[in-house]
């Protein structure tokens, strides 16, 4: 029997209770978002929220390979900038609802995804992570050199007419609730991965793969699955930061940085949680905003290092993440309580 699913319910709702703290904490949290720009009127702090929820929504994307299935990869920004490129052009060029662009870049980079995957799922461990980061810069090079898409000079929306269905606004309000919006929806595809039948494939290929594969699971064809979806919802996170900024360029939705980014949000929040993203977000977010604030543009590339001081920390001494780490002070804390209580139980005996 595969250790991943031992310990797990037969069905999703098997052991679920009825409406507990936890789901009301959710739901206060949820009522808090919504809330948040009525009593948050600056558009600076507006700003920083919209930011905070569209690193949660990637970092959301990337657990679906990284942490569910195990598939480690540093090169994720190519499905970002796809989403990106293709909204935009399609978008400025054809004219089309930035919606529907939105989706179809999604659908580009999952097609695209399999074309990668079918060559890089035959390697394992670094050396997937090293052709993943290898195949981005090689998309990266296309579009520097690639006229059509503006080359290194890049793209730039034009305003036109705003509103809904341009996805063009003058205030941050509007792109506050669509970020919102897209990170609940890829919250929700998570939340549905993890209780279905693919998340105890996921879970069985990342921790057991040689006993997932004796029991008849394709490691090939679920790891291709893993990767098309959180490429599809990588790509959507692009297309809404190039309907945000008005401006598209290779170093910004195809630099390597972004890549590595998506992947720390995860593994500082809490890599193969469902709201680890969300805390690891919130936490770079204000690392790299705080560090522009302190240093401006002398302090180019100090938010990397930063980044990569926490990915020694957090291997070192907390490799669950934070959440885990949480977790784990819960569960001491649980079975000390009930060894004292044990131990009480004895004494009145």
């Amino acid at each position: 029997m595969l250790k991943t699913t031992s310990s797990l319910p037969l069905t999703p709702t098997a052991s679920a209770p009825g409406f507990n703290k936890t789901h009301g904490l959710l739901v206060a949290l949820l009522v808090l978002a919504l809330a948040l720009p009525l009593y948050v009127t600056s558009p600076s702090h507006q700003n920083l929220a919209i930011l905070i929820l569209m690193a949660a929504q990637i970092g959301v994307s990337w657990n679906i390979v990284g942490g569910y299935a195990g598939q480690v990869s540093l090169g994720h920004v190519a499905f970002y900038g796809i989403g990106a490129y293709t909204s935009a052009i399609l978008f400025s060029v054809y004219g089309v609802n930035p919606w529907f662009a939105m989706i179809v870049g999604g659908v580009i980079a999952a097609l695209v995804s399999l074309v990668i995957g079918w060559s890089c799922f035959r390697l394992k461990g670094h050396y997937f992570a090293m052709a993943t980061i290898a195949v981005a810069e090689i998309i990266q090079i296309v579009f520097t050199n690639w006229d059509f898409a503006g080359a290194a000079v890049g793209l730039t929306i034009p305003m036109g007419e705003g509103g809904w269905a341009s996805m063009i606004f003058s205030g941050k309000e509007p792109y506050y609730y669509i970020a919102l919006g897209l990170l609940l929806v890829t919250l929700l595809a998570n939340f549905i991965i993890e209780r279905s039948f693919l998340g105890y494939y996921f879970r069985a290929i990342k921790d057991e793969p040689d006993a997932a594969r004796s029991l008849g699971v394709s490691l090939s064809k679920y790891k291709q699955i893993a990767f098309a979806v959180s490429s599809f919802f990588t790509a959507m996170g692009g297309s809404l930061y190039a309907q945000k900024e008005l401006y598209i360029d290779p170093a910004s939705v195809l630099g390597t940085g972004m890549s590595i980014k998506m992947a720390l949000v995860a593994i500082l929040g809490g890599i193969g949680t469902l709201f680890g993203p969300l805390v690891g977000a919130g936490l770079l977010t204000a690392i790299e905003e705080g560090t522009r604030t302190l240093f401006g543009g002398s302090g180019r590339g100090t938010d990397l290092i930063i980044y990569a001081a926490l990915i020694i920390v957090i291997a070192v001494y907390y490799p669950n993440g934070i959440l885990g780490y949480i977790k784990s002070v819960f569960a001491r804390r649980k079975a000390i309580k009930a060894q004292a209580e044990n131990a009480a139980k004895e004494d009145t005996k």
